[in-house]
C-alpha cells in the first residue's frame, strides 16, 4: 500500500515553494496510526467542501497542506506510520531534526522517544555542531524535555565555545535563562557577564551591531537595556568575579543592574561579606563551600590535592560545612575543640592579620580530643595560596615517607595539630619545620616559618563527599 497508491483518498502536500511534494496516502492507514489525523479525518469527514482551509476535501479526496514540515521528514515518517520502521542511520541530522518536530505535531509518540535518543545517541556531533538550530528547535516543543536536557547539560560541561561564538547574540530569551540559571556551568562568571552583555545589546530595540558604542547610547538606551536584561542580571554570580574584572567589566553597566544589587555586589567589595538575599551560589557541581578566606575555585583546587588529581577531574562530590569560624566562635582552643571534635576529616584555614596570605590544612582522620597522641596518615597536607582568590602561587607540602606516624598530633589542650609543623596553642599560630612534612613546608611557611602569630580568621570545615 505504501509503493502502491492507486485507491488512494488523501493527498498530503508538504513543504514550500521549490521544496514541496504531494504524497497520495490511505485514510484508513492514517487513522489507525496517528491520532491526530484521526480527529483531522473525523472533523473533514462533516466539513463542506466549500469552506477554505489548509484541509480540506474535494472529490472525495481528502487534502492537508503541511508547508511547515519538509518532504524528506516526511517521507520517513511516513514509512514509519505504513511498516512501523524507520532507519535514521544515514539521514542527515536536519531532517533527523525535521521528523523530530513532525512527529510531535502528527501525535506519533513512539517515533518522537525514537527521534530523541537517536539523535542523542548516535547524532551527538551533528547536536554540538548546530546548537542553535536544535535549542531554538525543540525548545518550541513542550514534550522534548529529554533532548532539551541533553543539550542544556553538554553545554554547560564546556560552555566557552558555545557562549562565545557569533550565534550566541540570537539566542531566543528562554534558552539563555536556562543556561544562566544553572549551577552547573562551567565557566568564568567574568565571561558569562561579558556575553550576557553582549546578547542583550543585540536583544535589545535600537542597539545591536548599529549602536553598540556605549560613549553615544542615551539614557533611554540603557532603561531599554535594563528591560532586556531585568530577569537575567539576577541569575549572575557576581561574587566570582575579581574586584578587576567588576571595575573593568561590570562597573560601566551600573545603570542596567538593580539598584540593590549592585548595593550587595559593592558591600562585598568592600566589606568582603557575603551577601545572603541576591547573590546565588557559585557554578560548581563537584565542590560547595562556604568561607570568608577563599573562593570556590581553591577549594576545587584542595579537592584535587585530596584525590591526588586534577581538580577538573574529580570521582567525588565535595562539600565543605562549616564547624568553626574564630570571628564568630573567637580564638578559643576550647570552644574549637567542642565544635569540631569527632566530625570526620577536616579541612583548616588560617588568616594572617597583617598579610592577605591565606595557610591550611588537610586532616583525613578528623579530630578527635585525644590527650596527647600521634596519629597515622600518609594523606594529609599543608598548603597556602597567596590570596583567598590566588591559583597561580599556591604551594603544598604533604607528610613525609617514613614519619607519617607523625602526620596528625592529637590533643585536647591545642586547637588544629599537623606534626607540630603547623598548629594552633591558644590563640597563637606556630609554623615550624622539624622534617616530618616534605622540603616543600619552607615556602608553604613563608615568611612566617618559625614565627607564631594572632590570626585574623580561623575557619574549620567538615568534609563530606558523595
Amino acid at each position: 500500500m505504501l509503493n502502491n497508491s492507486d485507491d488512494y483518498n488523501v493527498i498530503i502536500q508538504v513543504g514550500e515553494n521549490h521544496n514541496m511534494k504531494e504524497f497520495r496516502i490511505h485514510s484508513n492507514i492514517l487513522r489507525a496510526r496517528s491520532p491526530y489525523f484521526k480527529n483531522a479525518l473525523s472533523t473533514l469527514s462533516g466539513r463542506s467542501s466549500k469552506r477554505k482551509t489548509d484541509n480540506s476535501k474535494r472529490n472525495d479526496i481528502i487534502e492537508f497542506k503541511k508547508p511547515n514540515i519538509n518532504p524528506n521528514s516526511f517521507e520517513l515518517i511516513l514509512k514509519y506510520i505504513y511498516t512501523g520502521e524507520v532507519d535514521l542511520s544515514k539521514q542527515p541530522g536536519e531532517d533527523i531534526l525535521g521528523v523530530l518536530v513532525a512527529s510531535d505535531e502528527l501525535q506519533l509518540g513512539k517515533l518522537f522517544d525514537h527521534v530523541q535518543d537517536h539523535l542523542i545517541e548516535k547524532q551527538s556531533v551533528w547536536v554540538k555542531q548546530n546548537y542553535v538550530l536544535v535549542l531554538h528547535t525543540i525548545f518550541k516543543l513542550s514534550n522534548c524535555k529529554k533532548l532539551q536536557d541533553h543539550c542544556i547539560k553538554s553545554i554547560c560541561a564546556d560552555p566557552k565555545p558555545f557562549i562565545t561564538s557569533e550565534n550566541f547574540p540570537s539566542l531566543d530569551r528562554d534558552i539563555v535563562y536556562e543556561l544562566l540559571k544553572r549551577d552547573d556551568l562551567q565557566i568564568e562568571e567574568a565571561v558569562a557577564w561579558d556575553h550576557l552583555i553582549k546578547w542583550g545589546i543585540e536583544q535589545t530595540p535600537g542597539l545591536g551591531s548599529k549602536n553598540n558604542d556605549r560613549a553615544k547610547w542615551s539614557d533611554s538606551n540603557y532603561k531599554a537595556l535594563k528591560r532586556t536584561l531585568s530577569h537575567f542580571i539576577p541569575l549572575i554570580r557576581f561574587v566570582e568575579i575579581s574586584p578587576a574584572d567588576f571595575y573593568d567589566k561590570v562597573r560601566p553597566y551600573k545603570a542596567v543592574i538593580p539598584e540593590y544589587i549592585y548595593e550587595d555586589i559593592t558591600e562585598f567589595y568592600y566589606k568582603n561579606t557575603l551577601p545572603e538575599a541576591t547573590i546565588l551560589p557559585p557554578r560548581n557541581a563537584k565542590v560547595r563551600i562556604e568561607s570568608k578566606l577563599i573562593k570556590l575555585n581553591l577549594a576545587g583546587i584542595i579537592a584535587g590535592w585530596i584525590e591526588r588529581r586534577n581538580e577538573k577531574e574529580l570521582s567525588h562530590k565535595y562539600n565543605f560545612d562549616p564547624l568553626y569560624r574564630s570571628s564568630q566562635d573567637g580564638v578559643n582552643t576550647n570552644t574549637f575543640r567542642t565544635k569540631c571534635n569527632n566530625q570526620g576529616p577536616c579541612l583548616v584555614l588560617v588568616k594572617h592579620q597583617q598579610s592577605a596570605k591565606i595557610y591550611g590544612g588537610y586532616n583525613p582522620l578528623g579530630f578527635m580530643g585525644y590527650g596527647g597522641q600521634w596519629c597515622n596518615t600518609t594523606e594529609s597536607f599543608i598548603f597556602s595560596f597567596e590570596n583567598g582568590r590566588d591559583i597561580q602561587n599556591m604551594k603544598i607540602s604533604r607528610v613525609n615517607n617514613g614519619y607519617n606516624n607523625y602526620a596528625i598530633y592529637e590533643d585536647y589542650n591545642q586547637g588544629f595539630n599537623f606534626g607540630n609543623v603547623f598548629y594552633m596553642n591558644s590563640d597563637q599560630i606556630y609554623f615550624n619545620n622539624n622534617g616530618y612534612y616534605d622540603g616543600n613546608i619552607n615556602n608553604v611557611g613563608s615568611p612566617y616559618l618559625n614565627i607564631n602569630f594572632v590570626p585574623e580568621e580561623i575557619e574549620v570545615f567538615k568534609i563530606t563527599t558523595s
